[in-house]
């Protein structure tokens, strides 16, 4: 261990001062002291507090790139086939009033900022949802509506404390309510169809860091009940996703039967005009 310590201690003792401000900032001037100037790695609270904050920026640059998988996959197929866009709507929302909630109760951006870029990314998942679904005027109300509700979220005099607090608890419950839609989706159509593999296992690890991230840093129920319970959907959505890997969706399938049908009477015309005519009744009188 003083093995380590005299090899580490020149380099963190002598780090350029943004570097050193940047780590004060993340963990505080205790527990950057402990960590990196002392190379106390027995220090327990800090070392938990090091990793919650690594987890937490690890979550955010992943949710920068977390639903372009499915925006592709989308733009290549030009269908929504297997992508609930009630679902996607209901997780904006929740997503929407959470983010508001945090940054007005001043809680650590390592610890929520991957609501923001998540949220960026759905709607424009949504938008094309809703352009592939033959609902293209939607789109523009969808985008006005949401406009509307982050000004009001985000300002004091229309939407104050104590009700931003009643949402915050709703908005759990939405989390929970966004997942179930696509659930049913791909359970009805017996397959993923458009859905993105990469988001839906990214969703499932994040969740589970999340609430790790919330015991360490956020004393807060309803954002710890709200990551616990959406870690169990996303975990439901993981395991259809395995089930259903190389599995078609019910259209899928569809189409597939609908060839042979279609072939069907050109065959048919086939088979009869090579068969061998029948001998027509003939007018020789007999005997």
């Amino acid at each position: 261990m003083d093995a380590l310590k005299s090899a580490i201690q020149p380099i963190t003792h002598n780090l350029p001062a943004p570097i050193r401000d940047l780590g004060v900032s993340i963990l505080g001037d205790t527990c950057y002291k402990s960590l990196l100037l002392d190379i106390n790695i027995e220090d327990a609270e800090c070392l938990k507090l090091a990793v919650s904050k690594a987890l937490g920026i690890g979550i955010i640059a992943a949710s920068s790139i977390v639903k372009v998988p499915q925006i592709l996959k989308l733009l290549n197929s030009k269908s929504a086939e297997g992508v609930s866009f009630l679902s996607y709507l209901l997780e904006t929302t929740s997503y929407l009033i959470s983010l508001a909630y945090n940054v007005r109760n001043g809680f650590p951006f390592s610890t929520f900022g991957e609501t923001a870029l998540i949220v960026g990314q759905n709607v424009i998942i949504s938008v094309l949802v809703l352009n592939y679904s033959g609902r293209a005027s939607l789109a523009a109300v969808f985008v006005a509506a949401l406009a509307g509700t982050v000004a009001a979220l985000f300002t004091e005099s229309v939407v104050d404390s104590q009700v931003l607090s009643y949402l915050q608890a709703g908005a759990g419950v939405l989390g929970v309510a966004s997942k179930l839609p696509q659930i049913l989706t791909i359970f009805s159509q017996g397959g993923t169809g458009q859905l993105s593999a990469f988001a839906v296992f990214n969703y499932l690890a994040g969740s589970l860091s999340r609430i790790f991230t919330t015991l360490q840093e956020v004393d807060d129920k309803l954002i710890l009940y709200g990551f616990v319970s959406g870690f169990i959907l996303n975990a439901v959505l993981a395991l259809q996703m395995i089930f259903y890997w190389n599995a078609p969706s019910e259209k899928a399938k569809g189409k597939r039967k609908a060839a042979p049908v279609a072939a069907k009477p050109a065959a048919t015309l086939s088979a009869s005009s090579t068969a061998t005519p029948k001998k027509s009744p003939t007018t020789r009188r007999r005997g």
